[in-house]
């Protein structure tokens, strides 16, 4: 106990060795803050949570082996208890909602002071989600963003073959469908996604975690 207050066992994980050490200094050097360890991707952070059971996760997102929101869903799942807190530098609505609704209980970017990570870390000890403001930002607009329907499997499908490049009829032959056919379908991909292109359409349904990014 530190002034009166439980100390907070903290797992900090990001394969940036710079980075973690310098958010490991940091939060080493708060009274009530203990970082019991320290992993470089989402595997070696399981297995590291089971032994240190941490009281929070600081986790990145795009890491090798197993990325953060995968192992924050695995987390959730083997030990809810543990809080898990996101630090990256990417604010896409699809990474956003994907570590979201894997479990985490807040989401930062990294440019967040270091005086605010160390609060955050608190809160998020304390079961509060801590939003960074441009993400909490995203996540009110998409909330209140109006309806739409959502593209069907096979306007997916004919996206997904804009995404590798292929023109109309190449998908057309691909799908099995009139080349008059895939362009209906790309139309009404357009129309859902609010764009009025091929190229921001693939970038749109990737952002919305609608397609696999590149190299995916």
């Amino acid at each position: 106990m530190t002034a009166g207050r439980a100390v907070i066992r903290v797992l900090v994980v990001d394969d940036h060795p710079v980075v973690r050490g310098g958010v490991v200094g940091w939060l080493a050097a708060q009274p009530d803050i203990d970082v019991v360890g320290e992993a470089g991707d989402g595997q070696e952070a399981l297995a590291m949570v089971a032994s240190l059971t941490p009281d929070v996760v600081l986790m990145d997102l795009r890491m090798p082996r197993m990325d953060g929101a995968t192992a924050t869903g695995r987390l959730a799942a083997d030990h809810p208890a543990v809080r898990v807190l996101v630090l990256t530098t990417y604010d896409t609505d699809a990474d956003i909602v994907r570590a979201v609704e894997a479990g985490a209980t807040g989401y930062l970017l990294k440019d967040t002071p270091l005086s605010q990570l160390a609060d955050a870390v608190r809160a998020a000890a304390r079961g509060e989600t801590v939003l960074a403001p441009p993400v909490a930002a995203r996540l009110v607009s998409r909330m209140r963003a109006p309806a739409v329907d959502a593209p069907t499997a096979r306007e997916l499908e004919v996206l997904a073959g804009v995404a590798r490049g292929l023109t109309n009829a190449e998908i057309g032959r691909a799908l099995f469908i009139g080349e008059a056919t895939v362009k209906t379908h790309l139309l009404r991909v357009f129309a859902k996604l609010g764009v009025d292109d091929r190229t921001r359409a693939v970038m749109v349904a990737v952002e919305r975690g609608l397609l696999p990014g590149p190299g995916a």
